[in-house]
């Protein structure tokens, strides 16, 4: 009994040489064939900032080795640049909070308005109007400058639109 079960094992293991050499010779092996994206893929949204649940609720279709990469990488450069916009202005607000705190209205007053000329340039720029992206506020006891930051040209939300049109 022991000695049929070797032979067994050996004539499997010549069998599955012989079956790789001849398929490594031949080159009839086609390779793994491309996975069709399963279409549950779920998109980060481009037409409003990112909320704390929509990267939870993005999903990717699958790859034979994880993820659709494309997929991955459009989604951490539209979270990236979520992410410097929503800092830039986190900055511009405490900074007109120290100065209402240090009791100068002036200052959070002009870096106020400026705060709201950069949103409205931005709100026509995404409209389609060439608008200046920096915003100088006249001195008013200190030098105060804010510049809202114009994005990269890569760096802007991440889209399969073509270059060049804007969202609704």
């Amino acid at each position: 009994m022991g000695q049929v079960l070797l032979l067994l094992v050996v004539a499997l293991t010549v069998a599955a040489v012989v079956f790789g050499v001849t398929v490594l010779v031949t080159g009839r092996d086609p390779g793994l064939a491309p996975v069709e994206p399963d279409g549950r893929a779920v998109p980060l949204p481009v037409s409003r900032p990112l909320r704390e649940s929509d990267v939870g609720d993005a999903r990717f279709d699958t790859a034979p080795r994880g993820y659709r990469m494309s997929q991955v990488d459009q989604a951490m450069r539209r979270a990236a640049y979520d992410i410097g916009y929503k800092s830039e202005l986190i900055g511009v607000l405490e900074a007109e909070v120290t100065a209402l705190r240090e009791g100068r209205a002036a200052d959070a007053d002009a870096l106020r308005h400026t705060r709201e000329q950069a949103a409205a340039a931005a709100a026509e720029q995404a409209a389609g109007a060439d608008a200046p992206t920096t915003a100088a506020v006249p001195a008013t006891g200190a030098d105060l400058t804010v510049t809202a930051a114009a994005p990269e040209a890569g760096d802007r939300e991440p889209t399969d639109r073509p270059v060049g049109s804007e969202p609704a």
